[in-house]
């Protein structure tokens, strides 16, 4: 069983080890000695800028600097202990609290009893990219491009949920260190209140025992985190994502 500890930096490494992927893709990683970077222009996605220790009065006006010469929306995840100087700082400094997320995990422990006519299925072509990326944009009203997702495709796995044979959801399904990381779970607010997000992460367990892993993390928005809690995650940290005002 792994420390708490442990599944923290394992949860942090699959979701940084996604975003360094989608950059190198398209040369948009970025690593310095303060600050790792990816912008990808066109797409709202992975477009981050994060470092591994809190952000000081010395350090801010390199990401200032970073971002205010950015050619897209750049997000600013802060993911250490809350800090409440390191929240002034920010504020002080033009930065906004766009939105917060909760890091969880899950050890798999059996296979979850799946819906007869609900299924996923792997993103493999030009028709299901489109599909999985209007679905996506349905979810959370920011786009993952098509270029995005067809540079990508041999090393991120995209998957889209089907009730029968309509298209209901997307999900991304990234392993690392014998951990699946599940991000990019969206249902369409019309699809909504009929148990698709449940289903499609019961899929998604089910898969990463199928190839072995030993556990699964994710970060949850307010919206889902009950249900990932009814399915057995538990909650480990809070990150805090910023944005610099115009």
């Amino acid at each position: 069983m792994k420390t708490t500890t442990e599944l923290i930096n394992d949860n942090l490494q699959n979701l940084t080890d996604l975003w360094k992927t989608a950059g190198r893709a398209f040369n948009a990683y970025e690593k310095t000695s303060n600050f790792d970077f990816c912008e990808i222009k066109g797409s709202a996605w992975p477009n981050r800028i994060w470092f591994q220790k809190p952000i000081t009065e010395e350090n801010l006006p390199i990401i200032q600097q970073k971002l205010t010469t950015a050619s897209s929306y750049i997000t600013l995840p802060i993911w250490q202990l809350p800090n409440k100087k390191q929240e002034t700082l920010l504020k002080e400094n033009g930065f906004k609290l766009r939105f917060e997320q909760v890091g969880m995990s899950l050890k798999i422990d059996e296979a979850f009893a799946i819906a007869t006519d609900f299924k996923i299925q792997r993103v493999t072509n030009s028709t299901q990219i489109k599909i999985w990326a209007d679905l996506f944009f349905q979810a959370f009203k920011y786009v993952i491009s098509i270029e995005t997702i067809e540079k990508t495709l041999q090393d991120i796995p995209y998957y889209i949920a089907y009730d029968k044979d309509t298209p209901v959801g997307t999900a991304i399904a990234y392993a690392s260190n014998n951990s699946m990381g599940i991000h990019s779970v969206g249902i369409p607010p019309e699809m909504r209140r009929r148990g698709y997000a449940e289903q499609l992460m019961k899929q998604l367990i089910n898969l990463a025992l199928s190839q072995q892993m030993e556990y699964v993390s994710l970060q949850a928005s307010a919206m889902g985190k009950n249900i990932y809690l009814k399915l057995g995650f538990t909650e480990l940290f809070v990150i805090q994502n910023y944005v610099l005002q115009a």
